[in-house]
């Protein structure tokens, strides 16, 4: 069984996650969305959140969710993972993936770093923005599944 994770913050999910997610599946017999903490942002959701709002608008058998606080090969080596999949939205995410991929692969040389280039309009698409349209009272439905548009509104706006 090939085994792929698409690893990330998901601050929140966005439909551009979604499709990366989704094509991963196509490409291998299971894909684990593994949220992470990344300690230079700071995040409207929790961890626990964040792996409930994937949840509520990911259905396919072949995808789960899950979490992890350590180094990514470590868990990829615990799951007997082939590959870890990343999306590119421009050239600027492709230098700092590279820089990771690399680093990846030196610590545990079996994994391969499979990049997925995002689709045009989702291309300017990021989690940021997604908070930052809702803050200021901005229609977040073109960009996020709407299985979770309210519970965004809920928490950027402050409701939460």
């Amino acid at each position: 069984m090939k085994i792929a994770i698409c690893p990330g913050s998901f601050d929140p999910v966005t439909l551009g996650h979604l499709d990366i997610i989704e094509r991963a599946a196509e490409l291998f017999d299971k894909v684990i969305v593994l949220v992470m903490t990344n300690s230079t942002k700071n995040s409207a959701f929790t961890v626990d959140e964040r792996m409930a709002l994937l949840k509520k608008c990911i259905f396919d058998p072949k995808i789960e969710v899950d979490t992890y606080s350590g180094l990514l090969v470590n868990y990829a080596m615990e799951k007997n993972a082939v590959a870890i999949v990343k999306g590119l939205r421009a050239v600027s995410d492709f230098d700092y993936e590279f820089q990771q991929a690399l680093i990846n692969k030196s610590l545990y040389p079996r994994i391969e770093t499979v990049f997925l280039t995002a689709k045009g309009e989702n291309m300017f698409l990021s989690s940021s923005m997604v908070k930052e349209v809702c803050s200021l009272n901005g229609d977040i439905s073109p960009y996020v599944p709407q299985e979770i548009v309210k519970d965004i509104n809920l928490r950027c706006k402050g409701e939460n």
